[in-house]
């Protein structure tokens, strides 16, 4: 069945008409207005009916082989609809295009959206956008990895420029507060901003990410009072003190975001769970402890009560937010926006 029962309740909450995010924490119930995108767009507005089953297939085939792809395809996805918005800016080639911003180094999964649009001009040349291909792709991966299978709102246009000087994309040590901030900027909320970060369930990070909570936070000379000593003395294994305290890594080597999910990249609320128990990698998760309705948020994901909807209620609420991260600034006008015939070139 396309959708499990799991995430039925996913498709009212698309349909704005749904309880709030739980706990008691105020939230958004819906899209963004104005909506811009259409639901089931190329099953009933164009020619290419099977579009969205094309791409799950290909999909389906590279996870069978790489399982990393679903954390790639997510980091992938934050990583354009944060910048200009859901325009596939990201995937734009060039000597100081998006792609060569420090933040986007170790980026992935350009190969797998190539290949999808390889099949898509095929079958249905000129129709599906890359905007959508990479949307579409990274809810079938999510799928793949033990999260829902939402209905995607689609019917992006494709961006025609990409600079590495707008990506504005913050710091993994960055305090709740401010990261609250960052995601009310791009219209996402304190639901959302928790429910996202969820992601971090699986993938990799580099230790350069890490080594200031393990060795100076706040410029300190000490580690982060919020990490457990334990989990702080089994990082310091991979994350050995740089020669300087840059956070600059000789070797470059990298860690689990979540040790529990590691190679097997299964998504789960283990995430959650250690946040609860301080043995968040990243500051930004840790952080979640730090504000009323993220730490109610964390603590009903994490099944810290009983009577919650628990990881479910995580299901169904990832349905939302990345239908409402889908929808930043997305183009869907001709005037500004075209269908790549290659999502690494404009036409």
């Amino acid at each position: 069945m396309l959708f499990p029962a799991a995430v039925v309740a996913s498709v009212v909450i698309l349909m704005l008409a749904v309880e709030d995010g739980g706990g008691g924490v105020e939230a958004a119930i819906g899209l963004q207005q104005p909506l811009k995108l259409k639901y089931q767009y190329y099953r009933r507005h164009t020619t290419c009916k099977y579009a969205e089953a094309f791409i799950r297939h290909q999909v389906t085939l590279y996870w069978n082989r790489d399982k990393t792809i679903t954390a790639k395809l997510l980091r992938l996805l934050y990583s354009d609809c944060f910048v200009t918005g859901c325009d596939a800016s990201i995937l734009l080639d060039g000597p100081e295009s998006e792609k060569t911003a420090p933040q986007n180094a170790r980026l992935g999964g350009f190969d797998l959206i190539d290949r999808i649009k390889k099949v898509m001009e095929i079958r249905c040349p000129g129709v599906v956008s890359c905007a959508d291909i990479l949307n579409l792709a990274t809810r079938d991966a999510v799928h793949l990895a033990g999260g829902p299978s939402y209905p995607l709102f689609t019917g992006r246009r494709d961006g025609m420029t990409s600079k590495a000087s707008t990506v504005d994309l913050p710091s993994a040590s960055i305090s709740s507060k401010a990261a609250l901030a960052y995601f009310e900027s791009k219209t996402l909320d304190v639901l959302d901003m928790t429910t996202l970060l969820g992601a971090h369930a699986i993938g990799t990070t580099d230790c350069s990410n890490v080594v200031d909570r393990l060795y100076n936070f706040n410029n300190t000379g000490k580690p982060d009072p919020t990490m457990s000593q334990h989990f702080a003395d089994q990082l310091r294994k991979t994350c050995p003190r740089p020669a300087n305290m840059s956070g600059t890594q000789a070797k470059n080597p990298w860690v689990y975001l979540n040790p529990d999910s590691g190679p097997s990249y299964q998504l789960g609320n283990s995430y959650y769970k250690r946040a609860l128990a301080h043995q968040s990698v990243l500051g930004v998760d840790q952080q979640l402890l730090y504000n009323n309705d993220t730490r109610e948020l964390t603590g009903e994901y994490a099944d810290e009560y009983p009577w919650k909807n628990g990881f479910e209620g995580w299901r169904r609420s990832l349905a939302l937010s990345m239908n409402r991260m889908g929808n930043i600034d997305v183009l869907t006008d001709n005037s500004t926006g075209e269908i790549r015939r290659n999502c690494r070139y404009t036409n």
